[in-house]
């Protein structure tokens, strides 16, 4: 029993360390950019030698994989359990649902957001298939679903669409089309543009450049999410 209770406390400050890494790894983006991102400086800042870090992650690629999938994962976790309660028949409840989370989760994680929509970490070489694939398949299926939700009252809008299926990613059309058996290249265009006008508004708060223009960025959200509801003619949410 000892013997158990001895590895549980290893474990447990194996657990702590390997949090305070990647919280630090951040900490140093924050105040040096992606390229303040080296062992050697969280080392340092941890009070640890480079050889003892070493042991939790063999080089800074490891880490910043590591940290692309927690972040990914916790991203993708946070807009599916906010539209989950929301039924497929209110699409524009989705839609407010889905944005207001994504918002809420950026501005609670802006140095995530910024490593993994942001500048590249200098030198980073992700391993084949990306990062997180299986965290960017599901926050890309969320949006897809909202398109579809969508769909019955937005697709007269883009019936001259040229989409073609070859026109995405065929691991998300893996992904999506057995889900979604009936949606067309279009629907799937109009996901990407629905999370176009939500990222890109929210890049700008959290980059700053419209603290010179609105003291009300709750309301300029609110207001822009109505307006995305309005022009894919779908009922205002519940």
């Amino acid at each position: 029993m000892a013997g158990t209770g001895t590895t549980s406390r290893r474990e447990r400050l194996r657990i702590q360390t390997t949090a305070e890494i990647k919280s630090t790894a951040l900490q140093l983006m924050a105040s040096g950019g992606p390229g303040a991102i080296t062992l050697r400086a969280i080392a340092r800042q941890m009070g640890m030698t480079p050889n003892a870090i070493y042991g939790y992650f063999p080089t800074r690629d490891d880490l910043i994989t590591t940290l692309t999938g927690d972040i990914y994962t916790s991203l993708a976790g946070t807009v599916e359990a906010a539209v989950t309660p929301v039924p497929t028949a209110d699409p524009g409840g989705r839609i407010h649902a889905w944005g207001h989370a994504y918002r809420t989760w950026v501005l609670a994680n802006t140095e995530g957001f910024r490593l993994i929509y942001g500048d590249a970490v200098p030198g980073y070489i992700p391993p084949p298939g990306g990062a997180a694939p299986d965290a960017e398949l599901r926050f890309c299926k969320s949006l897809t679903e909202l398109a579809a939700a969508a769909w019955p009252y937005a697709g007269h809008l883009y019936a001259d669409s040229d989409f073609q299926w070859s026109d995405f990613d065929s691991a998300l059309l893996d992904e999506v089309r057995p889900h979604l058996p009936g949606l067309p290249p279009a629907a799937v265009a109009l996901s990407l543009r629905i999370w176009g006008h939500l990222h890109g508004l929210v890049s700008l708060e959290v980059h700053g450049h419209l603290r010179g223009g609105t003291t009300s960025m709750d309301k300029l959200f609110q207001e822009e999410l109505a307006h995305l509801v309005r022009s894919l003619d779908v009922p205002p949410k519940n």
